[in-house]
């Protein structure tokens, strides 16, 4: 086993990311995508033949899904279905999420074994989560669900940002830009993905089977190199579940942009945590449904141009 530390490059955008991330003015020396998926890694997908609706003889890339058992110190937690990059990001982020770490708790190490398929998270602290993982309901997440547990024990306490603000010309500019960006989900569906933006600026693109470890994946790369969060934007691919906000509010995000749909409940805790909840946002359309006060409506929706089919036809087979 080997201990997962920051990849090449990785560092300096991150101290960037610090500097820039204190006013919002200071965003444009920011680097864009300082992490986002590579369609071209050949550990992630795999080339499969098949025949089309006409008969005819085709090969299509399919997404490749396999176990990651994670442990906490010497406990096992969950066995998760994953494309199975950035394990330490993943592995960080559903223990956060899942309130087993504290923001304020010291990671001796991180040990990846890929062909054991495990992860082990090691804590200065002693933890015992015996009782918690009793509590287990499964959520709409896909793929395989997360455990629910004490998922809300802190979501009361968590007080948002009141200072963010929504520029609907961010909005559009993601979207263009994240929708053109290379990924898993144009190259071959069966895929969500979640960024981590700051105005009109991607940060961290991260793709999964399951839209709840994207996120897992961006909360563990934020908590691992100290980076704010009431500053900054989650944009989804996926549904506006209660899970979905659930997950932003904990990670102290208080803007969640999705280019895909609500659950009443969704609605209904994002209103009660104060998150600004945008769905639907594709082309030049999007509805708000909580959290309104934050947006600015600075572009004229005539002026945007309509999505390309292609990212419409996608969305509506995988969604």
């Amino acid at each position: 086993m080997s201990e997962a530390a920051a990849r090449p490059g990785d560092r300096e955008p991150v101290r960037q990311l610090r500097k820039a991330s204190a006013k919002l003015a200071g965003a444009a020396e920011l680097e864009e995508f300082l992490l986002r998926p590579d369609p071209e890694d050949p550990r992630l997908t795999r080339r499969v033949q098949g025949l089309d609706e006409s008969g005819r003889p085709v090969e299509t890339a399919v997404v490749m899904e396999r176990p990651l058992t994670l442990f906490l110190n010497g406990q096992e937690i969950v066995t998760m279905m994953t494309i199975g990059d950035y394990p330490d990001y993943l592995a960080l982020g559903y223990l956060l999420n899942q309130n087993m770490l504290r923001p304020d708790d010291e990671i001796e190490g991180i040990d990846v074994d890929e062909d054991l398929e495990v992860v082990v998270v090691r804590t200065a602290r002693a933890t015992n989560y015996e009782e918690k993982l009793k509590k287990k309901i499964r959520t709409s997440g896909c793929a395989q669900g997360t455990v629910f547990g004490d998922l809300m024990e802190k979501f009361d306490e968590i007080a948002l940002s009141r200072d963010a603000l929504l520029r609907t010309s961010w909005i559009y500019t993601l979207s263009r830009k994240i929708n053109g960006a290379p990924s898993l989900y144009l190259a071959s569906g069966a895929i969500h993905g979640c960024v981590l933006c700051q105005g009109d600026r991607p940060l961290v693109y991260m793709e999964d089977v399951g839209r709840h470890n994207a996120v897992d994946k961006i909360a563990g790369w934020m908590f691992r190199h100290g980076v704010p969060a009431a500053d900054k934007i989650f944009y989804t691919t996926g549904r506006l579940t209660s899970e979905m906000v659930i997950k932003t509010v904990q990670m102290g995000i208080p803007i969640l942009v999705s280019r895909s749909g609500f659950t009443a409940w969704g609605v209904d805790l994002a209103r009660q945590a104060g998150l600004t909840l945008v769905g639907r946002a594709k082309g030049r359309r999007f509805v708000a449904l909580a959290g309104e006060e934050r947006i600015v409506f600075d572009a004229d929706p005539a002026a945007t141009g309509e999505e390309e089919a292609r990212h419409g036809r996608r969305a509506a087979r995988d969604d």
